[in-house]
């Protein structure tokens, strides 16, 4: 990141990126074209949190790629609200047309955040985009997300029940990834997304101290696949 980092709150948060750290995990790596597809995860959605950087996770992979590649390219297709399918439907087709060489997928906590979850369904639905963008030629990187059941806007009846749905979405996501030679960026578990402070006055999105969180997963998940140790 940019000079001054090292000075921030975020620089000496034990679940963020350390001064240098993506630098060094990213150093020459080969991704020019990067896409981005998926809901309101994938958009953007979350509150500034005073002394982190001002950017959602999405963004902040892209600022910290680019450190390393000043010509990347990249395209946020990312909308609020959607579902695996619908994901697939309006915007696989606009990914592709991008020729990406990285692409990354944030899909189907729209799904289980409902009792109509069907997760054979959302399965197919990341499995077809995985698939396409893998075929294309692109690195795909899939993610578990928070579980959002520990988010303050779930009431207590409730909460079990979104809980063991996105976990199941988690786990399966993972699984597929496996499969299918993705990427898999696990935030799922993470001790954050118990606190109430992580959430945006939304209550539902993570704030901007969880998009730095996720970015730093991701980063160091991006390091391990260019077999690069953490510093």
């Amino acid at each position: 990141m940019a000079d001054g980092y090292a000075a921030m709150p975020e620089a000496a948060d034990p679940y963020c990126l350390r001064p240098g750290e993506a630098g060094a995990l990213l150093a020459g790596h080969p991704w020019k074209r990067f896409v981005v597809l998926g809901d309101s995860v994938a958009s953007g959605v979350g509150d500034p949190v005073p002394g982190y950087v001002e950017q959602a996770w999405c963004d902040r992979i892209r600022s910290e790629l680019a450190e390393q590649q000043p010509d990347l390219s990249y395209r946020n297709l990312g909308v609020r609200e959607l579902r695996a399918a619908e994901i697939r439907e309006q915007q696989l087709d606009r990914a592709l047309e991008f020729a990406p060489d990285l692409a990354l997928i944030s899909a189907g906590g729209n799904d289980a955040m409902r009792r109509s979850y069907q997760p054979d369904a959302v399965d197919a639905e990341l499995a077809a985009m995985i698939t396409a963008l893998r075929a294309a030629g692109a690195d795909v990187i899939t993610v578990g997300m928070f579980d959002v059941s520990f988010a303050p806007s779930f009431p207590e009846p409730v909460k079990q029940q979104v809980g063991e749905r996105m976990r199941m979405l988690s786990a399966r996501t993972a699984a597929l990834a496996a499969r299918l030679g993705a990427i898999h960026v696990n935030c799922t578990g993470h001790p954050a997304e118990r606190d109430p402070a992580s959430y945006s006055a939304d209550g539902v999105h993570g704030n901007l101290r969880s998009h730095s969180i996720c970015a730093a997963l991701t980063v160091r998940r991006l390091g391990l696949h260019l077999g690069r140790p953490t510093p």
